[in-house]
């Protein structure tokens, strides 16, 4: 499992509140089979409505770190929407708050979900937008984010920092890798042993 303590790249300012599921990923899209593909659908209604929206915007194609604002994430608690975000690229999210489901899906997925205080948002979107090519970095060993030469506090449950910089993110892959402990352990279940 991969060890994530810092992320770096530049980032895609979307700085509004109350983004829900939906509007990240519209729910016609989640009868796929896989998640291959969604990332092309990521925001997709709110950019045919929205000439103008971020990520459309040249500028942005290569970002892979997201701000947002309060709540980001709110409504179904649809795996779908991490899926689409990590399918466009993006690698890690800073924003106010998060609903909780959705915070949980992007730890599970190796997505870190750091928040911010409004004013630091509010400086990294103008920076973002004044300057696009420049890189941030999400550090998660000292829970700060750079921009240039500032730096900013972040924030993040400490369950969740411990799992994205030890590589224990992965339940599946944990539980994958634990397959004879597994084994073992059911052969020894008396009420398991009797399907065997």
């Amino acid at each position: 499992m991969t060890k994530i303590e810092s992320i770096t790249g530049t980032g895609i300012p979307l700085l509004l509140d109350d983004i829900d599921t939906d509007r990240i990923i519209p729910a016609r899209f989640l009868r796929c089979v896989t998640f291959e593909g969604l990332g092309e659908h990521a925001f997709e209604d709110d950019r045919i409505q929205d000439p103008d929206h971020p990520f459309d915007k040249p500028q942005y194609q290569n970002a892979s770190i997201l701000l947002g604002g309060r709540n980001f994430g709110c409504g179904s608690s649809r795996e779908h929407a991490p899926q689409s975000l990590i399918r466009w690229g993006i690698k890690a999210i800073i924003a106010e708050s998060y609903a909780e489901i959705f915070f949980g899906n992007c730890t599970s997925l190796g997505v870190p979900a750091v928040c911010a205080p409004r004013e630091t948002l509010e400086i990294l979107n103008r920076e973002i937008q004044d300057h696009p090519d420049q890189e941030l970095t999400v550090d998660l060993t000292t829970m700060k984010i750079r921009c240039g030469d500032q730096e900013f506090d972040c924030t993040l449950p400490e369950n969740a920092r411990a799992a994205l910089i030890s590589g224990t993110y992965d339940f599946l892959a944990q539980l994958l890798k634990s397959e004879s402990e597994i084994k073992e352990r059911a052969a020894s279940v008396p009420y398991f042993t009797s399907f065997a």
